[in-house]
């Protein structure tokens, strides 16, 4: 992967492992410990900023929170949030896996039941720059993002991560997420496994672990429509229409006129409901420009998808929340946003971003087969009522790659309840979540707890 302005292996080379006395030095200095609204916790978090690139001015902004016990004994888990231009920090720190969760209007936070960190200690990162409050001082470093400058900028972080927190670096490690960081975990993953070949490189990856994945374009686009037909938002005409018209495995698909017509109408029947959870309410606090945002929401013709997980879960507003909440200078200052100094405007999702980013990979699914082949820990789960990333989309996706079945398809269950259905393949577990949007955490926040502990364990759900 290329698009670096500082060679990797250069920068990695001078990670060396640190004492416990250097890990208080730097990584207290960015010690959580009066963060507005905050509930009384027995753990450890801490955030700020990791410079990528000394020479740009290069900085990502992460959160970090300690298990809830033993930490030194459990793995470590990073955490990413898509788009491209889409914050984990206001999507799944606060809104899904993370301890704690925006509350109503942006007051405060309160605890969240059932939080991934009783499993694991959990980073969360805003990555590239641009997003959330991740920045670059040069601003030319804006027009070239895409998906190689997101991989090799991740990469560098979490070694100058470890810096920080040397204590860490031995730890099991796991990448997750959700949406197009279907696209930014395998490659990260891709990316660690080869330059692991450098033993003065080193990271301790195990595996990864995908929510609603973008994972290969045409059988995206493919099962984007299906599902549309399937669950009744288009109608037999529009679905043949697409059909008979649409070649999603050709990169001309969107010069045919009739086929891009019909898909237009599949995205503007979608627009009246939460195209990312299908039966749940959508906000109604901005109702006269919420036409406007899902159309700038809607993909452009011939793109990569965009995860956008606005009106998802029992409150539909949650994003307003968050963005309320992580524009109080208050919080800023807690979180050591710009070093404490000057407030920074922050969005949940830079539109920007997404419009201009430079590279998308067409599909993963090579990187699949050669991660497996590595012997790397796969699961991949889907919410069955996401239209976005649906879970035809999914299936068709790990269908393409024919894995040998080692597991029936069969239901599994958590607190006596069908939690959904799963297939295990030789390498890889696919499953589904019964009833829950693409924030799958969201809607079903004990059941993905309890999957993330199967997952943790390598032990079938």
């Amino acid at each position: 992967m290329a698009d670096t302005d500082v060679p990797i292996v250069s920068c990695v080379r001078q990670v060396r492992q640190s004492n416990e006395e250097v890990e208080n030095i730097l990584g207290r200095q960015d010690l959580v410990t009066e963060l507005p609204g905050q509930p009384d916790v027995g753990f450890l978090h801490y955030a700020g900023y990791v410079t990528v690139n000394e020479k740009n001015g290069r900085a990502l902004f992460y959160w970090f929170f300690e298990a809830s016990s033993h930490p030194g004994e459990k793995p470590l888990v990073l955490w990413l949030n898509g788009g491209p231009g889409c914050s984990s920090v206001g999507y799944g720190a606060t809104q899904e896996i993370g301890p704690f969760l925006v509350d109503k209007d942006g007051r405060g936070l309160k605890l969240n039941p059932h939080p991934w960190n009783t499993e694991a200690n959990l980073l969360f990162l805003e990555s590239p720059v641009g997003v959330g409050f991740s920045y670059s001082r040069t601003t030319s470093d804006y027009s070239v993002l895409g998906d190689s400058f997101t991989a090799n900028d991740t990469y560098i972080f979490l070694h100058e991560w470890y810096k920080k927190f040397p204590s860490y670096r031995n730890h099991s490690f796991y990448i997750a997420g959700e949406s197009y960081a279907g696209k930014y975990v395998p490659e990260l993953a891709e990316l660690i496994y080869d330059m692991n070949k450098d033993a003065s490189s080193f990271i301790n990856l195990k595996g990864f672990l995908l929510g609603n994945p973008e994972t290969s374009d045409s059988q995206d686009w493919q099962g984007f429509v299906d599902y549309a037909w399937s669950h009744a938002i288009v109608s037999d005409t529009i679905h043949k229409t697409v059909k008979e018209n649409c070649n999603f495995y050709t990169e001309d698909t969107w010069s045919d006129k009739n086929c891009k017509e019909a898909v237009d109408e599949v995205l503007r029947q979608y627009k009246y409901i939460d195209m990312y959870s299908l039966y749940t309410p959508v906000c109604t606090r901005h109702p006269a420009s919420s036409g406007d945002v899902t159309k700038q929401m809607m993909f452009k013709e011939g793109s990569k998808m965009m995860p956008r997980i606005m009106g998802n879960g029992y409150d539909p507003c949650l994003d307003d929340y968050a963005e309320t909440f992580y524009n109080r200078p208050d919080v800023q200052k807690a979180l050591h946003v710009n070093h404490g100094h000057n407030v920074k405007s922050w969005s949940i999702c830079n539109m920007q971003i997404f419009h201009d980013w430079k590279d998308s990979n067409p599909s993963v699914l090579p990187i699949y087969k050669k991660l497996i082949a590595g012997g790397l820990r796969i699961w991949v789960y889907s919410g069955d009522t996401d239209g976005r990333v649906p879970v035809l989309s999914t299936r068709y996706s790990l269908n393409d790659l024919g894995l040998p079945i080692v597991g029936s398809w069969r239901p599994w269950y958590h607190q006596k309840q069908v939690s959904g259905w799963v297939q295990e393949y030789e390498g890889l577990t696919f499953a589904t979540f019964r009833g829950a949007g693409h924030a799958v955490p969201l809607f079903q926040p004990s059941h993905s707890l309890a999957f993330f502990a199967s997952f943790l364990a390598g032990e079938s759900p």
